[in-house]
């Protein structure tokens, strides 16, 4: 049987593992140490790593093999199964599936709470962007801003600029429309953009329904740019429009005060 110091030795380094393996394993999920996601987060990594402990210490106990290695290599199996899984794969070794089983619940449990994570960050900074429809545009410039020179892949940078250049469009339909212009000059700017040009789907008859529908698919739009965004690992933006370093927010008086003055 090994040593309390290697079997404390073991679970460290399981620890560390699983929580690399676990960051590996969400990326480009979402944040595993989120608000709401971070317990269960820590739940996977302390189960992992007394799994991974119990089955090294009975690996010693069996064949009198060194701990360590075993608390280093076990911990893949979050990575591992989350790879044969996307691949189709059945062919993960028996130990390997027996700890992915230990961790499904959990792991689901995880996934769930940062996807409650990834829905609150989003609808903080829609919520805040969407009081008009030019601040929706300008939201979605800032956040392009933010990542864009900051992306790995080309496929998102490009998926991320088709949103902006949509959302920058359908604002600047209702802008027009909000011009009080006859129904010729939306209907023209429409064919302008691929993403309105379906005369089927939209009418430039009903101007006011018009630019309610535009402004709704623009405010869809800047959703799911900021949860693409999230989810490629961009977790600390600042949420748009920024108030000055120096702003204070102070409470209102109650009403029956002010009305005493």
């Amino acid at each position: 049987m090994p040593g309390w110091f290697a079997v404390a030795g073991t679970f460290v380094l399981s620890m560390v593992s699983a929580y690399a393996f676990l960051r590996l394993r969400c990326r480009r999920t979402g944040a595993p140490f989120g608000r709401r996601a971070k317990w269960w987060a820590m739940t996977v990594i302390v189960l992992t790593a007394i799994v991974s402990t119990g089955i090294g210490v009975a690996a010693v106990a069996v064949s009198d093999q060194g701990t360590f290695f075993l608390g280093l290599v076990l911990p893949s199996g979050l990575w591992i199964g989350q790879v044969t899984a996307d691949l189709g794969r059945r062919r993960a070794r028996a130990r390997l599936r027996a700890l992915a089983a230990a961790v499904t619940f959990p792991l689901r449990r995880l996934y769930e709470r940062m996807g409650d994570d990834l829905q609150d960050w989003c609808d903080a900074r829609l919520e805040a962007a969407s009081k008009t429809p030019q601040r929706v545009a300008e939201a979605a410039q800032y956040y392009h801003k933010q990542v864009a020179t900051r992306l790995r892949s080309k496929q998102a940078g490009e998926q991320l600029n088709r949103w902006r250049e949509s959302i920058e469009h359908k604002t600047s339909i209702i802008q027009l429309i909000n011009l009080d212009t006859t129904p010729a000059r939306p209907h023209a700017r429409l064919q302008k953009h691929p993403s309105t040009r379906d005369l089927g789907k939209y009418s430039a008859d009903d101007l006011p329904q018009l630019a309610e529908r535009l402004e709704t698919e623009a405010q869809n739009e800047l959703y799911l740019f900021l949860a693409y965004v999230y989810r490629l690992g961009f977790h600390k933006l600042l949420i748009y429009p920024i108030r000055p370093s120096g702003y204070v927010r102070t409470r209102r008086r109650p009403l029956a005060d002010r009305k005493a003055d």
